[in-house]
């Protein structure tokens, strides 16, 4: 199939050969015809399969005769919503492309940057805007948005959405959406909370699931090395010096992690660099940039940062902390391994973490080969550290002499 059998138009047409696809993929095959009817869609797929297009191209399309001509006075009749900031520079890319032989305008707005000129942007008008919700809610407060005309509203990584406790705020901006809408949630997986979301908000939608049935890529080589946490560092340094050749994404589970780190890295001479919440957005595209540049080989990241980095060429994964949830390890070495390339995921376990490993090789139906050579070998009978909550030496309902002194309020 082509991407003219989907009755696309030619301005449509033009972009999508300029932008250099041949084909449509298959969420796409199956998600444009149905989007074009004017229907609802939960779309259940994978990062990377090309959800960003099977959206935008029929969206671009119900607009494009609407378009208006004056620059000034475009009203918002597009919003996708996206969890991460990664997430939504890269949709606004898409739309970018995919609109050049048109005079649709689109905007894409997050926190962590300056206000101004987003809201210069929004005065003069755009047809489609791509926003984390935080950042939309906070210019709708200030008079800066209005979505009384909004006719398509999109909820993108929707699952991600969920994981980063957005959830409240999607369903306030869905309210502040016109009734009468076409409403699309697309989402890696469809746990019940986003079941619960899409019954509330969607009419009588299409369901597409194009979750292959092998969740982890062929052309993605796995291995794991058992090591005790406290050698992780020494051991991450020895593959790094004797086995991970090309660049490489670290994945850490918290942001302190990520910094520690980059620090050891950076003290042993590697060029490093690194992407978590606490960087602004402007630092967070540069960290990228150098990556992609080749001006850095090594990129350590948090999961929040796992479904937000699209880079072409990825040779290595590596998993210094295992992942609690079976999803995120698939989408973190789903980054490598893509547009027929071969990757590879690296993934350490300490104790602690043996049974994120049965889940997640429960989840794609693999059982990831085991590394046993190497200098850091963890004891098979090493039991997972027990962790004592503070204050646990005193007794339940034991009060402080502090607690005990009653401070008189004024009211």
């Amino acid at each position: 199939m082509s991407f003219k059998d989907l009755k696309l138009i030619k301005p449509l047409l033009k972009a999508i050969e300029a932008s250099g696809y041949t084909e449509p993929t298959l969420v796409q095959e199956r998600t444009i015809p149905v989007i074009l009817e004017g229907r609802d869609v939960i779309v259940s797929a994978q990062t990377g399969t090309g959800k960003t297009a099977a959206f935008a191209l029929p969206i671009l399309q119900q607009l494009f005769d609407k378009q208006d001509a004056p620059k000034r006075g475009k009203k918002i009749k597009a919003l996708i919503i996206s969890p991460t900031r990664e997430l939504a520079l890269q949709i606004q890319q898409n739309f970018k492309n995919y609109a050049q032989f048109s005079n649709l305008r689109s905007l894409v707005i997050f926190g962590g940057a300056a206000i101004e000129p987003q809201v210069d942007v929004l005065k003069k008008g755009v047809d489609i805007l791509i926003a984390t919700p935080g950042r939309l809610l906070d210019l709708h407060k200030q008079d800066y948005i209005n979505l009384d005309k909004v006719e398509n509203f999109v909820l993108d990584e929707a699952d991600l959405m969920l994981a980063m406790g957005f959830i409240d705020d999607v369903k306030k901006i869905e309210r502040l959406c016109p009734e009468e809408k076409q409403t699309l949630l697309f989402s890696a997986t469809i746990p019940y909370k986003i079941e619960e979301l899409a019954n509330s908000i969607l009419k009588n939608p299409e369901r597409i699931d194009v979750t292959p049935t092998q969740s982890v890529a062929q052309d993605v080589s796995q291995v794991l090395y058992y090591v005790p946490k406290r050698r992780k560092i020494e051991l991450c340094l020895h593959l790094l010096r004797n086995s991970i050749k090309g660049n490489v994404i670290i994945f850490r589970r918290t942001k302190f992690g990520v910094k520690k780190l980059e620090e050891r890295l950076a003290e042993k001479g590697y060029r490093v660099d690194s992407i978590h919440g606490d960087k602004n957005q402007s630092d967070r595209q540069t960290a990228l940039n150098k990556f992609k540049n080749g001006y850095v080989k090594i990129l350590i990241a948090t999961d929040v940062a796992a479904r937000g980095i699209d880079i072409n060429e990825l040779d290595n994964v590596f998993n210094f902390d295992m992942p609690n949830q079976a999803e995120t390890y698939v989408h973190r070495i789903g980054r490598t391994g893509r547009a027929g390339n071969i990757g590879n995921a690296y993934s350490m376990c300490s104790a602690d973490e043996k049974n994120y490993i049965k889940t997640i090789e429960n989840y794609i139906n693999v059982q990831i080969p085991v590394e046993k050579e190497h200098p850091y070998p963890l004891d098979p009978n090493a039991k997972p550290t027990v962790h004592k909550k503070k204050g646990s030496k005193y007794k339940k309902g034991r009060k402080s002499e502090a607690s005990k002194k009653k401070k008189k309020r004024w009211y």
